[in-house]
């Protein structure tokens, strides 16, 4: 007698008796989908070595690339890593919110190796939202990159989760549509200034303001040293082709703002990031877009130029890792 396939429990993220399973799952060392506001997340508890590696077999990522793990707040981040002036500074400015902070790890902070890849460092981030009250009730950090299959399209709602990675996990909570729509920004503090491993939902500019500091981007090496660094990452099933100023035959167009492009008309299917040229309804949307268009009968799809400004930086990135050869 065959067995029954397993289903995946889609529960609402404020129901009590929902919150109440996943904190069930997620100390008996299973995976819980927890939506935050950048992207949904694939959550265990970063303390049980078992745990995380279920993390890395459900959504088929490599070892090598570490996670980043969620907290409930400074007092459990302290207990992780080594925080100075700077870093609390940004976690005075920033969270919770979309920035997490790779800091020097401690020796004797429980977090299993596996989750940080084997470096001496740790990327931390306190969320807004369910992931950080699952942080609290266990007092212990959680574990969670985005939801879907390695180097795939990230998911920001549970029904792209559900699509992406099916009966691999058994419980989503759904707390509707992600409102930042792209992953965290990533920074790394030194002495004299901000460096920036990932653009995400937190721009530049504010870091600049809140810590007085420049933030600089280092050139990529093939050495990981935090999450989100893979050259080919956020890919949908067909070509991406970046800072198109026309539409190609058989192309799919993704456009910004108002202006029309040349060939729009002949297009296979046109979809807008926001037709009022605004950057934060663009990250909001990018991964939604790329969703819909993430399938075999979308063999190519044309992106026109976005404004490398403010949050348009972070959408620019994930594009470029979307075109990157695979």
């Amino acid at each position: 007698m065959s067995e029954e396939p397993k289903r995946v429990l889609i529960q609402p993220a404020d129901n009590a008796a929902a919150i109440a399973l996943a904190s069930r799952l997620l100390c008996e060392g299973e995976c819980v989908v927890v939506p935050t506001e950048t992207v949904y997340g694939l959550a265990a508890d970063a303390t049980n070595g078992e745990a995380v590696a279920k993390i890395f077999a459900v959504k088929e990522r490599p070892s090598f690339n570490p996670l980043i793990s969620h907290v409930y707040g400074r007092e459990l981040a302290a207990l992780l890593a080594h925080f100075g002036e700077i870093e609390h500074r940004l976690t005075e400015a920033f969270w919770p919110g979309p920035l997490t902070i790779v800091a020097p790890l401690r020796s004797d902070g429980g977090v299993h190796p596996l989750a940080t890849a084997g470096l001496d460092t740790i990327a931390l981030r306190q969320p807004v939202g369910v992931m950080a009250e699952l942080s609290a009730r266990l007092d212990r950090p959680l574990a969670a990159p985005s939801a879907n299959l390695s180097g795939r399209v990230s998911p920001t709602s549970a029904g792209h989760v559900a699509a992406s990675l099916g009966d691999r996990v058994s419980l989503i909570l759904d707390g509707g549509t992600t409102s930042v729509g792209v992953e965290s920004t990533i920074v790394r503090a030194e002495s004299d200034r901000i460096v920036l491993l990932r653009p995400g939902g937190v721009p530049r500019e504010a870091i600049v303001e809140a810590t007085g500091l420049p933030v600089e981007t280092i050139l990529q090496t093939t050495k990981i040293s935090a999450p989100g660094q893979m050259s080919s990452h956020y890919a949908p099933f067909g070509r991406v082709r970046l800072d198109a100023a026309s539409v190609e035959p058989g192309e799919w167009l993704i456009a910004f703002g108002p202006e029309p492009v040349r060939g729009e008309s002949s297009a296979s299917g046109v979809v807008n990031l926001s037709p009022s040229g605004n950057l934060e309804e663009a990250a909001a949307n990018l991964f939604g877009l790329l969703a819909r268009l993430d399938r075999p009968d979308v063999p190519a799809i044309a992106v026109v130029p976005i404004p490398n400004e403010g949050i348009g930086e972070a959408i620019n990135d994930r594009l470029k890792r979307a075109a990157a050869p695979r």
